[in-house]
């Protein structure tokens, strides 16, 4: 049977762990007949590694995307090994330490800074990388976490995410005239290397423990990876500016 992403080439980045949301699109999208490459920063090898437990072989290049010289570099690369793409997974998110955990109102604006670089305006970077290898059309896939409300711990993280949903939405209005779609799933929490960067972190997933209608299992990213998948492919091709959520439902429940 063939899959359905057979044919197109996707460009994957964040596989940092095999328990990355990341990870998992790749493993999909590479069973479902998509050739894939990745990107990792600060550490290739690292990706280069866990690549490895792919089911084929993936090429990393290393991507800073707040560094306009690799995002300048980027077409070169990956035309080199693909030729061009059908596909954008973005699967990059940071804040630092004192902008988690509580600290809001104590946070320093650099911290803030780095926080909506590198969370939100470098989905924009990267789609704009990537653009000319993508005349054609295709789908850009980002990652977000429900940022309609004030999460325990979260703090700077929930504004960065608020900022990737809008730009996500400027996006589908700007590219869709290119036949681009953007669109972002929001994944529940996850055990994944980000989640053990935020202080605190068990106390925000307990919502998920009493408040889902469909169990949730936080050692699972295949669900929201296959997600990604879908959206890549063309059974969605109308559907841009979109937020679908994969939580279990929680996004929907009152008190």
């Amino acid at each position: 049977m063939s899959g359905i992403l057979d044919g197109k080439r996707i460009l994957i980045t964040g596989v940092l762990m095999e328990s990355s949301i990341a990870f998992h699109a790749a493993k999909v999208a590479q069973e479902q007949g998509a050739e894939v490459i990745l990107t990792a920063f600060p550490r290739p090898t690292l990706t280069e590694r866990i690549a490895k437990k792919l089911p084929k072989p993936a090429k990393v290049i290393e991507l800073d995307v707040t560094n306009q010289e690799h995002l300048d570099r980027l077409e070169g690369l990956v035309r080199e090994e693909l030729g061009s793409l059908d596909g954008v997974v973005h699967s990059i998110g940071f804040a630092p330490q004192d902008a988690l955990g509580g600290n809001f109102l104590n946070t320093p604006f650099e911290s803030v800074a780095t926080a909506m670089h590198v969370s939100a305006f470098s989905l924009k970077s990267l789609a704009m990388a990537c653009k000319p290898l993508m005349s054609e059309g295709g789908s850009i896939v980002g990652l977000t976490f429900d940022a309609q409300y004030a999460w325990p711990q979260y703090d700077w993280m929930g504004p960065a995410k608020a900022a990737l949903e809008a730009t996500s939405r400027y996006l589908a209005r700007d590219l869709g005239k290119d036949g681009l779609r953007c669109n972002l799933i929001s994944a529940g929490p996850l055990r994944s290397m980000a989640a053990k960067s935020i202080p605190g972190f068990e106390e925000l997933a307990d919502v998920w423990n009493t408040r889902a209608p469909l169990a949730w299992d936080m050692n699972d990213p295949e669900p929201a990876g296959r997600s990604i998948v879908a959206l890549l492919s063309d059974f969605f091709p109308r559907t841009t500016g979109e937020i679908i959520h994969v939580d279990s439902g929680v996004h929907m429940m009152g008190a």
